[in-house]
């Protein structure tokens, strides 16, 4: 059955690279006994990143001492060390985009179309690279008076697939736009859309620099003890450090020495706060093709039931489209800290996370090959288009009409 397994994994087309520094820790794969969201809570507190979930198991990786704390446990099944030796590169990859390709792309995008575009940063990363943010809407100087919505990717430096989504996002309603695409002139018109392609630069350019993915999921800090990197999507303030994270600083997920620790969490923040015209946040993350909402740090619901049948509605439609599971985050386990509990409680933005293509490990996982980025942004075009349309104002969802203010689509009748 080991065995088996083993060779299950070069179907993955996964691939690894770890150095023998600090900053790339040895890490270990685990399949681990989990039959409910509690248990998987429980697996997921030892500070391993779940990775993959299944009715009766999940898996993922950690490093030793994560390992050691699964085993006590009592629900190991199998754990193996991953190395460069188990899994081989996968195809090459040209169409993902580098941090210097993303900057080139979306300077041309902004350079051609001044009119309706405009590039900038919102901060800088631990590695001083810049944060890039576009602004795509007609009357630019006077777009912060419609209403806004902000779509991100790339707060994992492995999800690669993530970064790609808001790229591809621009490019579509700048091309369509042009082309004088009726629903896409009236969401210019009437719309502010912000897209941040790569929020954990350093973390994403660390992951292919070696010539093989190193699976690399945080950012690049150099922690006091010498090891890297703090996991992001657990470093956000609304209840930090409440489970599902870590305080080791060699855990994936790390939740940092303090709520917005990061320059790249504190980039995200400073900006979301000053765009008081935005109504809805999605987070693209991969893999496992669900539509999540808040809340993720517990297992109640959101209290205000207006609110959260706001977002049951919005993703139970939007998941008719692409065919993604809906559900509350904490329904896989609880995790907190992350970006859609802090953008929702605290600042009441509709927050959504969209665990992009592919299905699974057994499909790719992190790196599925570059075919998979024209699938997941097929399936999700109108998901982002039906969320432009009721920025708004998202509770119309609940009205007996479901009809977009000043548009007249098929999307969202």
């Amino acid at each position: 059955m080991f065995k088996l397994f083993i060779a299950a994994l070069f179907i993955f087309n996964f691939s690894t690279s770890f150095a023998k520094a600090s900053e790339d820790p040895d890490l270990y794969w685990m399949k681990v006994k989990a039959k409910d969201k509690f248990a998987r809570s429980l697996i997921a507190n030892t500070g391993i990143a779940i990775e993959h979930v299944n009715d009766n198991y999940v898996m993922g990786m950690g490093t030793k001492s994560e390992l050691d704390a699964v085993k006590k446990t009592g629900r190991l099944e199998t754990s193996f060390k991953l190395s460069e030796q188990m899994l081989d590169f996968p195809a090459k990859d040209e169409k993902f985009h580098n941090y210097t390709e993303l900057l080139a792309e979306l300077n041309s995008l902004a350079a051609n179309n001044p009119d309706i575009v405009a590039l900038n940063s919102i901060g800088q990363s631990h590695e001083n690279r810049q944060i890039l943010h576009l602004t795509i809407s007609t009357d630019l100087a006077q777009s912060d008076l419609k209403p806004g919505i902000v779509f991100m990717g790339g707060h994992h430096a492995r999800e690669h697939v993530s970064i790609e989504m808001p790229l591809m996002l621009a490019q579509y309603l700048v091309r369509e736009y042009r082309n004088q695409n009726a629903e896409v002139v009236n969401l210019l018109e009437s719309r502010q859309i912000h897209l941040i392609p790569m929020v954990n630069p350093d973390g994403a350019e660390h992951d292919i620099s070696s010539g093989r993915y190193k699976t690399w999921r945080k950012n690049r800090r150099l922690n006091a003890d010498g090891n890297y990197g703090v996991d992001l999507n657990r470093n956000y303030g609304f209840m930090w450090g409440t489970g599902g994270s870590s305080k080791s600083t060699r855990s994936d997920v790390y939740m940092g020495k303090a709520p917005f620790s990061e320059p790249e969490t504190m980039a995200i923040k400073n900006f979301v706060e000053a765009q008081t015209n935005i109504s809805i946040l999605l987070s693209f993350h991969t893999f496992s093709e669900l539509i999540l909402y808040p809340w993720g740090h517990k297992y109640d619901s959101i209290s205000d039931s207006r609110a959260l049948s706001v977002h049951t509605t919005m993703a139970n439609r939007m998941a008719q489209w692409n065919g993604y599971k809906p559900q509350q985050s904490s329904d896989l386990y609880v995790a907190s800290g992350d970006t859609t509990d802090w953008s929702f409680g605290s600042q009441g933005i509709i927050s959504f996370t969209f665990e992009l293509d592919p299905k699974s490990m057994w499909s790719g996982g992190f790196y599925p090959g570059q075919n998979t980025i024209d699938i997941a942004f097929n399936k999700n075009i109108k998901p982002a288009l039906y969320l432009m349309s009721y920025a708004d104002n998202p509770y119309r969802v609940l009205e007996s009409t479901h009809q977009a203010y000043g548009l007249n689509s098929p999307l969202v009748k």
